[in-house]
Formats: C-alpha cells, structure tokens, sequence
C-alpha cells in the first residue's frame, strides 16, 4: 500500500479520535510570530510590503520541511518519511475540528449561541449569516479549507504541501493575517483562492458522484464552474443545491402513496438544522469517495 494513502488514513483517524491531543498540538502562534517579526524589520517599499510579499514568510519554514522530507524518504524503507508525513498532516489538519463545530451549530438553542457557533465558520473578523443557504456554504466552504484543501496538496506535495496550504490560509483569514500589509494580504487570498480552485473542482466531482449529478452539474454550471474564476463561489452553490435536493428526497422517502405526509415527514422538516445535517453528511461522503479514488490509484501503481 501507498506510503501516501497511509500517511492520509492515520492521520484523518488520529484527527477524528485524538481531538485533545489535535487540539493541544495544533498551535501557529510561532508563525503570527514569524510575521511580526519580518514586517517590522523591513521596510515601506520592500517586496515584502507588495502583492507576493508573502513569499518571503513562506519560503523558510516550508524550505526546513522540504530537506526533512527528502532526507527521510529512504531511511528505514521510507518509514521515517511515513512517519514525517503523519506528523505534519496531522499538524495542518483542521485545525478545528469540523464535526464538533457542526454540532455545536445544529444544537445551539438560541440566538446568541447560534451567532457564536456560527462564527467559528467565518474568517477572522468576518460577520457570520444565519439562513441555512449560507451556513450550509458555510460547512463546505470550511471543509475545503480544514479537510480537503490541505489532502490535496499533500497528496501532491507530500508534506511540503499540507503545510504550505495551511500557511497560507492562516495568513489570508487566519490570525496571522492581522500581521500583514493590505497589499500582501491581498496577495495572500489571491494565492489561497488559486490553491483552492483545483480542489472546490475535485469537491464537486465528488458531490456529484456521492449526490445527484444532475443537479450538482447544473449549479456547476450555472454558477460559473465550467470557467476558471478565483473566487471559487460555484462550490457553494453546488452545496446548496445538493443539500436542497437531499432533503427533498429525504422528505418525499416518508411521504405515503397517497400523496399526504406522514408523521415522519413532518417531523423531518421541523427538525434542528436538517441542512446541516445533510451537509455534513455529504462533506463526509465525498472524503470516503477520494480516499476510495486514491486506493485505486495505489492499487493502478499511479501512486507512490
């Protein structure tokens, strides 16, 4: 089996399982750290303070990760490269975890609570929304960012790749964005929305396999899919019609043959957040269907 299927698998299930132990480790304050250091010790007109300044950041943390991950590939029949891998997926996963978020946003039982939970799907200093079209955008759009995002590029990068991704998001929406210059941070979103264009492409594939294709092709195309665009938004879209159609296929499954619903239906259509239920549901679904599409690859010897 692949060292990089291996590596995805422990990882996602260390994720899930160990949430303490991910909460305790997954720390980047040294990197808002990192960025405070380097805007005040340059100056106005530097590359720094331009649109790719933020390369300058990047370049020596994922330079340190990339020798560890050449120096480790073969030692030990590559198992320290196994083992490198497992650590930094782990490390740039999440960081929080979605599942519980989710829940906690589906069972929140007034206003203000609601707000709170709602805002951990936000970026840093953004206003949360509170209709069910914009939090189900909401799961998906952080499922990108907190699952998806950071697999693909390590799938395609390895370790070098989790960590940049996850770098570069913290400094577009993160904390470690309120370090930087309006003109590198605006540099820094352009290169997250390019990193996330591939994989909001491979998400709808999925949700079109794991949910109805025709529907998911339709919002995909209708909201801009078929061209390249950096602000990604047809993966919302794509979301919310799938999650639409799951619910109406949800309902009419309870509704008798006489046409009238039942007592199920109605309750289904009452209950808490139904929209992120199914969200969650298929966010979850679509991540069975990569890692399903990455073992065939193993097994077609495409993957290493």
């Amino acid at each position: 089996m692949s060292v990089t299927l291996i590596a995805a698998v422990v990882a996602l299930v260390l994720g899930h399982l160990a949430q303490p132990l991910a909460a305790s480790v997954r720390h980047y304050g040294w990197y808002s750290d990192w960025l405070r250091w380097i805007d005040s010790r340059l100056p106005e007109d530097s590359f720094w303070r331009g649109r790719w300044g933020l390369a300058l950041a990047l370049v020596p943390p994922l330079l340190a990760v990339t020798l560890f991950q050449l120096a480790l590939d073969e030692p030990l029949i590559g198992l320290g490269g196994l083992l490198f891998g497992i650590i930094v997926l782990f490390y740039a996963w999440g960081p929080r975890d979605l599942d519980q978020d989710v829940e906690a946003l589906a069972s929140a039982r007034d206003l203000a609570s609601r707000r709170e939970a709602a805002a951990r799907f936000w970026p840093e200093g953004g206003t949360p929304a509170l209709d069910g079209g914009s939090l189900v955008e909401a799961v998906f759009r952080n499922a990108l960012r907190r699952w998806f995002g950071v697999l693909f590029w390590f799938l395609l990068l390895g370790p070098v790749g989790a960590l940049g991704y996850r770098l570069v998001a913290l400094a577009a929406e993160g904390e470690a964005s309120r370090q930087l210059p309006g003109e590198t941070l605006g540099g820094a979103r352009t290169l997250l929305a390019l990193l996330d264009w591939p994989v909001a492409q491979l998400m709808t594939l999925a949700l079109a396999l794991v949910g109805n294709f025709d529907t998911v092709l339709g919002a995909w195309r209708e909201s801009g899919g078929a061209r390249f665009s950096v602000d990604n938004r047809f993966l919302g879209a794509v979301a919310r019609a799938s999650v639409k159609c799951e619910l109406a296929e949800e309902a009419a499954d309870y509704v008798g043959e006489s046409g009238v619903a039942s007592t199920t239906a109605v309750a289904l259509a009452t209950s808490e957040a139904p929209e992120l239920r199914d969200a969650m549901s298929l966010v979850w679904r679509s991540l069975l269907v990569w890692l399903a599409i990455l073992a065939l690859f193993v097994i077609a010897g495409f993957v290493a």
